[in-house]
């Protein structure tokens, strides 16, 4: 298998109003290299996926855009403030969850919020029971709010660290794993919470290992492979970009294969009366009339893109859990 880089992105976003956005950013331990240079574009208002096997260098980036990491070399910026210079001013407008939750077992789900909250210089006193309990609400978890941490499952774990990234407006979410623990249901709120915190006007950056979910609410992708960025950009753009198949069914099977030639395509394949062939930009209807000028009678024309998963495979590699 030959392993590729897809990029639709560079010339078409402005990365002065991104809300997320590197240059050559680099993170190095030891004789490792964790991320590799990579220029990462998040859109404002975009719900953007960033995909990956384990050890590509997800984690480590979302590190270094919340400050916890200084890299090694590169830039990066969030909400327009460089990272980590200007972390104060930046993440009070950030929602996090990294690393997964770190609360106090003896105190309950809602103390353990409010202890959080206490701490955040920003937050106003006198509405915390209320925004505490709204977010509570949000991820499902108020009937549990009284309920001691170390009695709660994985899921309800998850489920209130999202809770804590959501106890200020946030103009970013950056999310690792979100889902990391919940069952199908719990996976589904997730998803539509996700969707309502766009719909509202927020940029959502988020981490995952189902494909299935990222596929039905991420707007953008970022794919990486051993630390590089090998493909980014709008959704329907990066699966356009790729090679797609073209289905031909007709009794003229050589003079469609010899049409189709004179556009440039020469991966194709016969069998019985079905023509495959390998396409990329060439548009469809091009395609037909080419044939149809050609008189090569046509019974069927179907042009199938790649699917997010044929994608991941294609530029990592490796499969993809896309289990919901």
């Amino acid at each position: 298998m030959t392993l590729g880089t897809i990029s639709v992105t560079s010339d078409a976003v402005d990365t002065s109003t991104a809300a997320v956005s590197t240059s050559g950013l680099t993170k190095i331990f030891g004789q490792q290299t964790a991320v590799d240079h990579i220029d990462l574009v998040v859109p404002s208002g975009a719900v953007y996926g960033f995909l990956g096997p384990n050890g590509s260098g997800k984690t480590t980036t979302i590190r270094m855009l919340l400050g916890l990491i200084r890299p090694s070399s590169g830039s990066c910026s969030v909400l327009g403030h460089p990272m980590p210079d200007e972390l104060t001013r930046a993440l009070p407008r950030v929602g996090a969850l990294a690393e997964g939750p770190a609360f106090h077992p003896y105190l309950s789900g809602r103390a353990n919020l409010h202890r959080l909250d206490s701490g955040d210089r920003f937050a106003v006193r006198s509405t915390a029971r209320k925004r505490i309990d709204e977010a509570l609400e949000r991820v499902g978890l108020l009937p549990a709010a009284t309920k001691r941490y170390r009695a709660y499952s994985l899921g309800m774990r998850q489920r209130l660290a999202l809770a804590a990234a959501l106890l200020q407006p946030r103009e970013l979410l950056i999310l690792d794993e979100p889902t990391n623990g919940l069952d199908p249901q719990g996976t589904r709120e997730v998803r539509n919470l996700i969707g309502e915190l766009a719909a509202a006007g927020s940029s959502v950056m988020v981490s995952s290992h189902l494909l299935s979910e990222v596929q039905q609410v991420c707007t953008h992708l970022g794919i990486m492979r051993t630390g590089e960025l090998v493909a980014q950009g709008p959704v329907a753009e990066l699966r356009a970009a790729t090679q797609r198949t073209a289905r031909i069914t007709t009794p003229d099977t050589a003079q469609a294969v010899a049409t189709l030639r004179q556009f440039g395509i020469d991966d194709t394949t016969t069998a019985g009366d079905e023509v495959a062939a390998t396409v990329t930009n060439q548009p469809e209807e091009e395609l037909v009339s080419a044939l149809v000028k050609a008189d090569v009678r046509i019974r069927g024309f179907s042009v199938q893109s790649p699917s997010l998963e044929d994608l991941f495979i294609r530029l990592t590699g490796e499969g993809f859990d896309v289990s919901g």
